[in-house]
């Protein structure tokens, strides 16, 4: 056994999240479960309105180039995984929420909507067609296609561009928030994300940066042009993957070794992979430096998830390098929600692992990465965010 020194208690839950779409699924639908804002990139989407500054009829393009129309307020909102559901959780727009994947199961009040999962992997186009949705979000981690097969059912959808960003997460909640009508609640959590990553990034401005590394399985690294490289970024550590491609790519051994990080992030935890070859011989496994982050908040982009990840990668840096002692309160406050026993708050998640064989990062990689692509579930387990070295 490990002697750890806590840094930041955290909650690990089961969950994946859902890419793609599969064909109908028959018999009974289970259930489960302020600073400026970000301007949105000159690329994102062009909006055309006719009432108040958030108000409806709406015309907004999405990143097929489709013009989609709200001639009112959408009242029943489906979503194809979670990353959507969490950000509109965090506007304040659950209530409207009718389908969710099963993944999105950790949020507070999730068991009460429709599963749209599909009974393999993907989501059913019976299931969210059920819903009888006004408007459904598809993040960028489900193909152009899902949303195309969603609109040859008569369905108003909208697809989401590639968040490798932290902007472009601030730009994806303003869009949510432009799209259900809730641009005050986007621009208030944009502004409280922002907020946490100024913090972050002042916490640890001073600080040597430890070169990290978050290793998927099988050589499989989260690298260059990703949402979580942005989060390593933040919370003031250099991402030794990086410089070795964009996305999630496999590395060999050998290369890893080369990279030899100081620090590796892990959602485990046991840190399990630091027993094994080539992680066990890099200074982090030599020395067991290792930080455990919530898996959802880690791997989901999302407004939470970039409060989060950044702020518990920020305390393990700082901590790691100033010697504090014992743990800190920080992201383990719990709620009893509705979706059984994970413990999680109620608009905290953040998730990754597409079932359709591709990372979930919505930032347009589908690199086939196992333990991170096709992730069936993960342990669920209450444990703490901490980093460890052996004495």
């Amino acid at each position: 056994m490990r002697d750890r020194h806590v840094i930041v208690m955290a909650l690990l839950v089961t969950t994946a999240l859902l890419g793609g779409v599969a064909g109908p699924v028959a018999g009974a639908q289970p259930t489960t479960e302020p600073t400026p804002t970000v301007d949105s990139p000159s690329d994102g989407p062009s909006v055309s309105q006719t009432d108040d500054a958030c108000g409806f009829p709406l015309e907004i393009t999405d990143a097929t180039g489709t013009t989609v129309t709200l001639d009112e307020r959408p009242e029943r909102i489906t979503t194809t995984n979670p990353s959507a559901a969490q950000t509109l959780w965090e506007i304040g727009a659950q209530d409207r929420v009718v389908g969710v994947t099963q993944y999105a199961a950790y949020l507070d009040g999730a068991s009460e909507r429709a599963n749209v999962s599909a009974e393999g992997f993907g989501v059913s186009v019976e299931r969210v067609v059920g819903t009888e949705p006004d408007l459904v979000l598809v993040p960028n981690a489900s193909s152009a296609s899902t949303a195309e097969t969603l609109r040859e059912q008569n369905l108003t959808v909208y697809h989401f561009a590639a968040a490798t960003s932290v902007d472009d997460i601030a730009a994806k909640t303003e869009t949510t928030g432009r799209l259900v009508g809730n641009c005050e609640a986007a621009a208030e959590t944009n502004a409280e994300m922002n907020q946490a990553v100024a913090d972050a990034e002042n916490r640890t401005a001073d600080l040597d940066r430890p070169a990290a590394l978050y290793p998927l399985g099988d050589g499989y690294v989260a690298a260059n042009n990703t949402f979580i490289n942005s989060i390593m970024a933040v919370g003031g550590v250099d991402n030794v993957a990086a410089a070795e491609g964009d996305g999630y790519p496999q590395l060999s051994s050998e290369v890893i070794l080369q990279t030899d990080p100081e620090i590796v992030l892990v959602t485990d935890p046991e840190a399990s992979i630091l027993d094994e070859e080539p992680y066990a011989s890099t200074t982090a496994g030599l020395e067991d430096n290792y930080v455990v982050m919530n898996v959802n908040y880690l791997n989901q982009p999302a407004p939470r998830s970039v409060i989060e990840s950044t702020r518990t990668l920020a305390t393990a840096v700082e901590e790691l390098q100033t010697g504090g002692e014992g743990a800190i309160d920080g992201d383990d406050e719990t709620t009893d929600g509705d979706d059984g026993d994970d413990g999680t708050r109620d608009s905290d998640d953040g998730t990754s692992g597409g079932d359709d064989g591709t990372t979930d990062g919505d930032d347009g990689s589908e690199s086939q990465a196992p333990g991170f692509g096709v992730v069936a579930a993960l342990t669920a387990a209450l444990a703490a965010a901490l980093i460890a070295r052996r004495p």
